[in-house]
């Protein structure tokens, strides 16, 4: 009886709750390209794999996959050996510099990573937009460990239905 007079609000749906409770993702899991070399620099490794993934399978032609990734395989050809030398003069001279002596090692794969960065974007905008498909250098963390890694992503674009009016 004492449940009589209590006023309780009513939770009203909007079409917006409605809508983002309906909507499925159609879209695919990004295919992960993980670095396999013997070598990795502030989560950087010197080499990532050529194998053709099974994920883009009927994307992208196998051909066009291998000279992407031997493209950025090229770039860290060029970049790591250097900087894998500023690690070790670095950590060398750390003690007398107060880890100032890191500095130039974080400035070069910084630009390692931005190399890299405008490489996928230039294949991007020639050849993989047009085939839905993005890659990117991305930061995860590895399996086997809390450390974190640089992988090679390559996310589906969706492809959004043009609406029409008659």
């Amino acid at each position: 009886m004492a449940d009589f007079d209590a006023i309780y609000e009513e939770e009203e749906e909007t079409d917006e709750n409605v809508v983002d409770d309906n909507i499925v993702s159609l879209v695919a899991d990004p295919v992960v390209v993980r670095g396999t070399g013997n070598m990795t620099v502030f989560g950087l490794s010197n080499r990532f794999d050529t194998e053709f993934p099974n994920g883009l399978v009927s994307r992208v032609a196998p051909e066009e996959y291998k000279a992407t990734v031997s493209r950025v395989n090229n770039v860290l050809k060029k970049t790591i050996p250097v900087n894998v030398k500023w690690l070790f003069c670095g950590c060398v001279c750390c003690c007398c510099t107060l880890g100032c002596s890191l500095w130039p090692v974080i400035c070069l794969s910084k630009r390692t990573q931005h190399s890299i960065d405008k490489l996928l974007e230039w294949e991007n905008s020639h050849l993989y937009h047009k085939l839905g498909l993005h890659w990117r250098l991305a930061k995860q963390r590895c399996d086997s460990s809390s450390m974190m890694e640089y992988v090679l992503l390559i996310e589906f674009i969706p492809k959004i239905p043009i609406y029409r009016p008659d």
